[in-house]
Formats: C-alpha cells, structure tokens, sequence
C-alpha cells in the first residue's frame, strides 16, 4: 500500500514538473476581466465591424486569405456563415494546377492596385492575384477551412467539387505545392523571399510584393510555424491513416529543422532569416540575428515550437522591446526595426508599417497565445492598451506608430478578429472557473 502511494505521488510530482496538469485562471483576475467594460465594448465593436464584410479593411477591395483567416470564426459567428463557405470556395477556383494559392480577389474593375491579376474560368465574375514573395497563402486556406467547420459544423465543405476536385484533395494539393516548390532540401524548411518577419514586401524594388532575379531567397519561422499549424489543421479533418502517418512525419520534421536551424539558443529567440544561394540583401556588417520577429514568434507557438518556460522567455522580450521603443504593445513588428534605407519601398521606414509598426493583428495572436499556455495575468497585461486604443480611436487601425499615431485602414477585420478571439478565449476559461 505504502508502495503504491509512493508512485502515485511521484507520478503526480512528475506530471506537474512537467506541466501536465492543467492551469486555471484565478479567480480574482477572471472576476477582473469580467468587469471591465473595456472587453464587453471591443468585443461588440469587432463585431458590429465584422458583420460587414469579408475584405481586409476599408482601403482594400480584395479578399485577403491571410485576412480573412484572422477574422472567420468571428464572421461565421455572428454574419452569413454561407457568405463565408463561398468565399473559401472561391479561392479554390484560382488555385493553380500546382496547388498554388492566390493571396486575394476582388470582382472585376474594382482593384487599382497594379498587380499581375488571375483569371479563372471557375469564376469570370472575379479576378485574383498572389504576392509570390510570400509563404502563407496556402497554409492561411487550410487553417480558415478548418476553422469554418469547427464553428459551423458544416463538413460537406470537405466535399464539394471544384471542377471535378474535392476541396479536401485541394487542400492536399496546397500543402503538396510547398514541398515541391518552397521546400530546400538542406535545411528541410519551406523558404520565401527576404521580407520583415511576416511581410510581403522584399527589400530589392520600390513595392516589392513578387519575386524575380533580384530577390534574395531566404528561410524564416513565420513561413514554416505556419505550415505546421496548417498541418495540425488538416490532421484534424482526415481519418485517413496514410495521409495521418505522412502529414504527421512532414509535421515533426519541420519542428526538429525549425529548432535546429532557426532557434537561437544563447538569445532564446528566433533567428530572422537563413540566407540560400543569393545571400543577404543587407550590408555585411549588419546583424540582423540581433532582430526580434514578434510575429513569427507567436505563430511559432501556436505550432507548439517553444516550450512553456521558452513562451514566458520571449513574452518578456517583448515587453522589453516595447519599452525599448517607446512603443505601445508587444504587436510591435520587429525590434529593432530595420535602419532607413534598407528596403527600398518608402513605406518600410523605422517604425512603419511591417518595419516595426505595431499591429494588433499579431499582438493579438499573441495574446492568444499566452491564454492558451495558462498566462493568463501576461495575456491580461498585454491585451489592455490594445483594448483602450480600439476605444481611444473608435477603431480597429491597421497598425499604429510607438507614439500611438493609427495608420492603414480604420476598420481591419484582421485586429477585430484577433481581438475578439483573444476575449472568447478567455470568456472559455473563466466560464471553465
């Protein structure tokens, strides 16, 4: 008898050590968030802005996946959850014959922005296009798929045909297209083009959204803690033990290649990029390693990358990075940004826009992040001047200055989204207290 209590209590001692057992929010703080008015406000402006529409903001006329994946549940949630299945569909109509997905689109006539448009015989009413220097669009598909049916139930999406395909062979399709053709075999990572941390402008020309000779190919953790988030996505909607056993090899593979290569284990953080053929855009006398990339570093954890004491490590990195830039939140880009000049497109100045602007869209996700490890006093922490400046403005801005000045468009679905996920998840744990 002594025997057996011993083992259960060191079974129990080791299963804490670890973490196993699971954390809840006290009670004090979750009657704190209950009460603040703050969150029941933002909670209802993200979705009086949601049921709007499905484009990324005023100021864009396009459809955006990568958006669109940041705001979807709350759309499903509280607007035309078939307005949504046929936008997802729709993207399924421009995917190329090598899986390829198309960044966003837009009924014809509508864009004046210059890109290289798709037509697709599927659907002649829109046009698409796909920022090519970018790793995203195809792993953003298969995760808004995913969240769809979680919140409408709706499997029969998994089925419909898009000119003879299932939408689940497509999204086979889509995750086959970035091992064929963003995979590099060395480091057995997925690669892109030079951009700042999740970012779809290269630093070679004055936009800088598609790839050519000049772009400088390069390996980072965004692309690929998305790909494994995708992944566990997909794993979710099959029950076919071949795809099971070879979507779970890609998967493990990719974290031990993102640890090995990518994580820097004397800075506890990520490295921004792994240079291929071309090299670094930048001076040889530049070290970029010194880059803090705060989005890649919380989808990186929702791909379950870090480890929970690895989590409160760069939690708090942010929050030095914040301080050190007189910022406002840990949506803060990159720290330190990238010197003037680097990139050649005037928007990418210090502390602009994907140059260490400060963007709830990401912010947001790392609060997510942070409530989903059981921080839940650091997610409380992190989530308020995201909230007071949604109140302040009376607005989800695209990105905001270190001082606080808003910029982009006013009504981004994507902050209003990552908010407003932020505030269901902790209405989870305290419902769960």
């Amino acid at each position: 008898m002594k025997n057996t209590v011993l083992l259960i209590t060191i079974i129990a001692f080791i299963l804490n050590a670890c973490g196993s057992s699971e954390k809840k929010i006290d009670p004090e703080l979750a009657q704190k968030i209950q009460a603040d008015e703050r969150v029941k406000e933002v909670k209802q402006k993200a979705e009086d802005l949601i049921r709007t529409g499905l484009t990324a903001g005023d100021g864009y006329v396009e459809v955006w996946i990568r958006d669109l994946n940041t705001f979807i549940e709350t759309a499903c949630t509280v607007s035309d959850s078939q307005k949504v299945r046929e936008a997802l569909l729709t993207f399924f109509m421009f995917q190329g014959k090598d899986g390829n997905i198309p960044d966003g689109y837009t009924t014809l006539n509508t864009s004046s922005v210059p890109y290289n448009f798709i037509k697709s015989d599927l659907a002649p009413q829109f046009i698409a296009h796909k920022n090519t220097v970018e790793t995203d669009q195809e792993s953003s598909l298969i995760q808004s798929v995913r969240k769809y049916i979680s919140v409408t139930k709706d499997k029969s999406i998994l089925d419909e045909k898009i000119d003879n395909i299932s939408v689940k062979d497509r999204l086979v399709m889509a995750m086959n297209f970035l091992l064929s053709d963003r995979y590099n075999e060395k480091y057995g990572l997925l690669w892109g083009a030079t951009t700042s941390d999740w970012g779809d402008v290269q630093p070679e020309h004055n936009w800088g959204v598609e790839l050519d000779s000049l772009s400088h190919l390069a390996i980072d953790i965004y692309d690929n803690a998305m790909f494994v988030v995708a992944i566990n996505d997909f794993l979710s909607l099959t029950d076919n033990k071949e795809e099971i056993k070879h979507w779970e090899k890609v998967r493990e593979d990719i974290k031990t290649n993102v640890r090995k290569y990518l994580w820097d284990s004397e800075r506890q953080k990520f490295r921004p990029h792994i240079y291929l053929e071309q090299g670094s855009p930048f001076p040889a006398d530049f070290d970029e390693d010194a880059i803090h990339y705060h989005g890649g570093t919380a989808i990186a954890i929702e791909a379950d990358m870090l480890t929970k004491d690895e989590i409160l490590i760069v939690y708090n990195q942010m929050q030095k990075n914040v301080k050190a830039a007189n910022a406002q939140t840990i949506g803060l880009t990159v720290y330190p940004p990238y010197p003037n000049g680097f990139f050649k497109n005037q928007g990418m100045g210090e502390y602009n826009y994907q140059n260490g602007g400060d963007w709830t869209w990401f912010g947001g996700r790392m609060v997510q992040q942070l409530i989903r490890n059981g921080y839940y006093n650091e997610a409380y922490e992190a989530i308020q001047p995201m909230l007071d400046r949604v109140i302040q403005h009376n607005g989800f801005f695209e990105f905001w200055t270190p001082s606080g000045e808003p910029k982009g468009s006013s009504k981004f679905r994507g902050s209003a989204g990552v908010l407003w996920k932020a505030i269901m998840m902790f209405d989870e744990e305290i419902k769960d207290k």
